[in-house]
């Protein structure tokens, strides 16, 4: 297997197949890496010796006591990190989309992730810890360049790309120009959002640069943000993006949904990069690898999926 790009295995059904029976499908799609919302020691114990590397994140629930018990930190790291030594973790992700700073645990994100890394680094073990956050955080993004946190979640961001810079760790990043075209089609056209123009769109008047997909936009937005708060070096992990194929008119159909993920694995795949950072692969998740049908939200959230329960697929799809 080979490849920078995964799938997030959610498990908001009740009609999915086994863990054992899904890994083995993921290996027989050539998919070298998953994201995992919560531990789960089937989900885990069927990733045993398989080289497939693990996004692990830690419940939104848990960062309460994540952030201010150490003692019960480590005892999450011992049982869900350390006792799968045959597990290959790429990163673990203390909670996902936190509405910072409306969340009660906002200020509990960093100190969450010190206290897992402290406890992997006293084993030994040199899995990054960071956090996920959506691209709502960021304002003023068109021109892209022009991105930042906002003022409210500014503060507690510098903090997080601090410990990021000095532990060379990537901010995890949910993007998704989906939502983006799905909710101002006035301004954003199809073409921009699902890869498919062929000429420059935007051209950002602060620096020349050039834009042909809402995907890179969006990323250098928010690496603009993270570079007003210090974080020059920090990389972006894309830990989500897709589109559904129902439930939202002529936006989330199977068409647009299957030209959306494959045009973004060969994107990603490639070494074009964004224009802010270009020269390398970006590393991404695509949501998801079922459809979930007792995921909230509007339903279109339980279209996302590249395969139905029964393992059929949606469309079809090529990793790279």
């Amino acid at each position: 297997m080979s490849g920078n790009v995964g799938v997030n295995y959610g498990r908001q059904g009740n009609n999915l197949p086994s863990p054992a029976a899904v890994i083995n499908l993921i290996r027989s799609r050539n998919i070298s890496r998953i994201r995992l919302f919560s531990p789960d020691s089937d989900v885990l114990n069927a990733l045993r010796g398989t080289g497939i590397g693990v996004v692990l994140n830690v419940p939104n629930p848990d960062i309460q006591r994540i952030g201010t018990d150490p003692d019960f930190a480590g005892d999450w790291i011992w049982k869900n990190v350390l006792s799968y030594s045959d597990v290959q973790y790429r990163y673990i992700s203390v909670g996902n989309e936190i509405d910072i700073p409306h969340s009660p645990v906002s200020n509990l994100i960093l100190p969450g992730i010190k206290n897992l890394h402290n406890a992997l680094r006293a084993a030994g073990n040199n899995t990054p810890v960071s956090t996920t956050i959506a691209t709502s955080p960021v304002v003023d993004a068109f021109p892209p360049s022009n991105g930042r946190f906002s003022d409210g979640s500014r503060d507690i961001m510098r903090s997080i790309v601090e410990f990021l810079v000095a532990n060379r760790s990537p901010l995890l990043v949910n993007v998704y120009p989906y939502f983006a075209y799905s909710l101002n089609q006035q301004q954003i056209q199809l073409d921009y959002a699902n890869f498919t123009a062929n000429r420059v769109v935007v051209t950002d008047s602060n620096n020349g640069l050039q834009y042909r997909n809402l995907f890179d936009a969006l990323t250098d937005a928010t690496y603009s943000a993270i570079e007003k708060v210090g974080g020059w070096g920090v990389d972006i992990v894309i830990t989500e993006s897709g589109w559904p194929s129902a439930e939202n008119g002529n936006i989330a159909t199977i068409q647009n949904a299957s030209t959306y993920i494959n045009n973004l694995i060969w994107h990603v795949s490639g070494t074009s990069g964004t224009p802010k950072r270009p020269g390398k692969s970006i590393e991404t998740y695509i949501f998801a690898l079922f459809n979930e049908n007792i995921k909230p939200g509007a339903r279109d959230e339980q279209h996302f999926g590249l395969y139905y329960p029964d393992m059929g697929e949606v469309y079809p799809v090529t990793f790279r």
